[in-house]
């Protein structure tokens, strides 16, 4: 069997309000809500496609979380979203409380990309693919 990303799980103080910021940002959907055994509030949420399972969840009973970090570091870094326009998108981003951190900046060879800060001191960044004459990417 190959193997596939499941889901993204993200940490926040108020699961539902960075919940609701990937609604509005990115159309999200939120599929479900609760309060899980271990007492932390679990919200999750999947793509407008269907494809792409994002958790958010606040602290365990008991569990001490340290600060986030939108700067580029080691372990899990960021996760990537696709844009059909990252000038646009990144204005509307802004518009919302993320912070351009870098870029835009083309890949040789490859796409357009670009970093921001989102909710919860989270690294967030936009691919938008290249476009080969006739519109196709």
């Amino acid at each position: 069997m190959p193997y596939r990303i499941n889901h993204i799980h993200l940490k926040a103080p108020d699961p539902r309000k960075t919940a609701e910021w990937y609604v509005t940002a990115f159309g999200f959907r939120i599929a479900g809500d609760e309060v899980r055994v271990f007492g932390d509030r679990f919200v999750r949420c999947v793509s407008e496609d269907g494809l792409m399972a994002v958790n958010i969840s606040g602290a365990r009973t008991s569990e001490r979380l340290l600060p986030g970090e939108a700067r580029a570091h080691w372990g899990l870094e960021h996760f990537g979203l696709d844009t059909e326009d990252i000038e646009a998108d990144i204005r509307r981003l802004e518009g919302l409380g993320a912070r351009l951190l870098e870029g835009p900046t083309r890949v040789p060879n490859g796409p357009r990309i670009a970093f921001l800060q989102g909710p919860d001191d989270t690294r967030l960044e936009l691919v938008e693919r290249t476009k080969l004459a006739g519109g196709c990417c």
